[in-house]
């Protein structure tokens, strides 16, 4: 039996008042989810170990099952490896957004998802006026870039960007969490307030405040950490002889090359509402003959609840239904092999917080031949009633996989 996960970052919500309090998953017309979840199982997965912050690294590591307290780097690394990076030993990255602050306040993470053509020209200039034999700014995707800082300390308290819309940035600068961390962290401040002086000028700022555009204004570096060490999804799944994961974010990549899956670069795939969705099942479904297993992640309703956007988030999760669960389903439904199909977010990110929480997801696993619970909709509240009950660590990728 082959497997894939389709991913949809961030989809799960809180109930809204506006929508009769029901959460966008109950709102939303998803019909292919809920025939999933009628003839599949469900249950709750928790995705955020205790101790950790909610991100999308914690989560989606999770799901896959990797031991947090074990494996987990941050987002650094990983975002490293997704954009070729080999860090040394003693080599600290760090995820470097380009952020939009005006005044004081810190305005939005992604300077306006900024596109990854521009932000290369930033990200170069920084490197030209700023890097040198200790730091170093590498080039990722959109507003998500690295910044690697040879003998760094990683015992920081930073704060992730996309956590603190419209709030005063200078607060939430980098702290340390040990005295021998003070001078990392006092480096990692002074990066950022250079890269405000650098960038406030910069013609392509200037060009963007001309076309009524937020500027990438700032970086805003966090989630530090060294190289990894993670088994891969071979070791644990000997099943697996081959896999691979389909995403338009990097630090998703950056797992998937950890854990030894092969990265599938796929055309018009944005991580934002307009991404290609034909595309990714396109490539989804041609890797499924030749691969044991798929990790299809899709970022755009994490994007949409991070903005607070009710009506772009439900958008991306009815796309989510019609544009990648139906097609794929109906594609692989009578296959002579069978295909496990399991789909899930990895965390909730509330409109109304617009930041991800570590409340448990709901998740459904459909194969042929699966004996179905009573669950008859794909959401929140309906997970509570399935047959799997709350699972935690490893128990969802085992029990999807056996």
């Amino acid at each position: 039996m082959k497997h894939i996960i389709i991913l949809g970052d961030g989809m799960a919500d809180w109930p809204v008042k506006s929508l009769g309090d029901k959460t966008l998953l109950q709102y939303a017309k998803t019909p292919y989810m809920d025939q999933l979840a009628r003839m599949g199982r469900n249950g709750r997965l928790i995705t955020v170990a205790e101790g950790f912050h909610p991100g999308s690294e914690v989560a989606n590591m999770s799901v896959l099952g990797y031991n947090l307290p074990k494996v987990y780097e941050g987002r650094g690394p990983l975002e490293a490896a997704s954009i070729g990076v080999d860090l040394k030993p003693g080599e600290m990255a760090m995820r470097c957004n380009l952020i939009c602050v005006e005044g004081e306040i810190l305005k939005n993470h992604s300077s306006g998802h900024i596109s990854t053509e521009e932000a290369d020209v930033l990200i170069q200039y920084l490197q030209e006026k700023l890097g040198n034999d200790r730091v170093r700014f590498h080039t990722g995707v959109q507003y998500r870039h690295l910044l690697v800082i040879k003998g760094g300390n990683k015992e920081l308290d930073c704060t992730p960007p996309h956590d603190v819309p419209l709030k005063p940035f200078r607060p939430l600068m980098v702290k340390p969490l040990t005295p021998e961390a003070q001078e990392t962290a006092d480096l990692i401040n002074d990066l950022i307030l250079k890269s405000q002086e650098l960038l406030k000028n910069h013609p392509l700022n200037l060009k963007r405040i001309a076309e009524g555009k937020d500027p990438a204004n700032s970086i805003w570096p966090w989630s530090p950490g060294y190289r990894p060490q993670m088994t891969t999804f071979s070791e644990t799944f000997p099943q697996v002889k081959k896999g691979a994961v389909i995403s338009a974010v990097d630090l998703i990549n950056g797992i998937g090359y950890y854990a030894g899956l092969r990265r599938i670069v796929v055309e018009g795939a944005t991580g934002l509402y307009n991404t290609n969705y034909e595309n990714k099942v396109a490539a989804a479904l041609e890797a499924l003959k030749t691969d044991d297993f798929v990790y299809l992640h899709i970022e755009a309703s994490d994007e949409a609840g991070h903005e607070g956007d009710i009506d772009l988030k439900l958008l991306t999760i009815e796309n989510l239904d019609k544009r990648a669960v139906g097609p794929i389903y109906e594609a692989v439904k009578d296959w002579d092999e069978p295909v496990a199909i399991a789909v899930l977010p990895d965390h909730p990110t509330p409109c109304e917080l617009r930041t991800h929480t570590s409340d448990p997801i709901p998740f459904l696993i459909w194969y042929p031949g699966i004996e179905p619970d009573e669950v008859q909709t794909y959401d929140e509240v309906s997970a509570c009633n399935g047959s799997y009950g709350v699972l935690k660590e490893d128990e969802f990728i085992k029990e999807f996989m056996k």
